[in-house]
């Protein structure tokens, strides 16, 4: 047997694609346009080139872009000013915080900080409560769009059990509860789990977010199980400054045992990206305009 190669590439190319073909709308019928704030404290080398990708597809899609880039000294109460001017401002519609932020600032408080309504990562407590409830929300990007992914291998998850490898808030967690709300079976496990290989092999979905690269084997794996690695890791390679990048998957032997499966990098991560673009508009299409 050997997957099926899950394209996030070809399936975020067809959100955007979508995303830019509603804000062409907006602009004849609206005449708005929806603004996306990213702000960037500090200059960690994965952050700088993910900011920069996302202010590129925004742009490309027909949105504004408004970039900050603030130094690592940046204080707390002065990235909070920001952010509360970027609540106050009309002409931007979603909030991003690029995370990880310096240890000196305080992470959730900054992430209660940003008004629930432009909260395109969907981090804020009230969003993440309103996930939780299954009530309409901003869903976290990643986990959208691992949902996304999986919907184009398998239209119908009804019974299906799902194992989440990582509890994370930011991937894990509400992955769960977008699995949980289409109806599979849910086991969540992490690094006290016993015998993790052995609940692995019981999933026909399995999530993997955990932030190990290759940690899961491809004997992990059930015969024919969709498998979605949400990992991105850098291991240093002869003769390569930048290293390669690997998942939370062993890719080469997972690729033989499951039945569909996300490559690092190619999978995960561009749908990421698109649905930022897609919440921003959700919150801009919230706030009336």
């Amino acid at each position: 047997m050997t997957a099926t190669i899950i394209d996030g590439n070809a399936a975020a190319e067809r959100q955007r694609l979508q995303i830019a073909a509603e804000i062409a709308r907006w602009k004849e019928q609206r005449r708005c346009i929806p603004g996306l704030a990213v702000i960037l404290v500090g200059n960690d080398p994965a952050s700088e080139v993910y900011i920069g990708s996302k202010a590129r597809q925004t742009v490309a899609v027909g949105m504004r872009s408004f970039e900050y880039r603030l130094p690592a000294e940046t204080s707390q109460d002065e990235l909070l000013t920001l952010i509360s001017r970027l609540n106050a401002d009309e002409e931007v519609d979603g909030i991003l915080v690029q995370l990880p932020l310096p240890q000196h600032i305080d992470t959730d408080g900054v992430i209660r900080a940003v008004d629930p309504a432009k909260d395109v990562d969907g981090f804020h407590p009230e969003n993440a409560g309103r996930l939780m409830r299954g009530l309409p929300s901003l869903v976290p990007c990643t986990p959208l769009g691992c949902m996304m992914l999986l919907q184009t291998v398998a239209t119908d998850l009804r019974g299906l059990h799902a194992v989440v490898v990582g509890r994370s808030n930011i991937v894990g967690k509400p992955i769960a509860q977008l699995l949980l709300q289409a109806d599979c079976t849910v086991t969540m496990t992490h690094s006290r789990s016993r015998d993790l290989p052995a609940v692995c092999r019981q999933a026909d979905i399995l999530i993997a977010a955990v932030g190990r690269p290759e940690m899961v084997r491809g004997d992990w794996i059930k015969p024919g199980a969709i498998v979605i690695d949400v990992g991105i890791n850098r291991l240093p390679t002869a003769g390569a400054a930048k290293g390669r990048l690997v998942g939370d998957v062993a890719f080469e032997e997972a690729r033989h045992i499951a039945g569909a499966i996300t490559p690092v990098p190619g999978g995960v991560g561009p749908m990421t990206i698109a649905c930022l673009l897609q919440n921003t508009l959700l919150t801009a299409g919230g706030r009336g305009k």
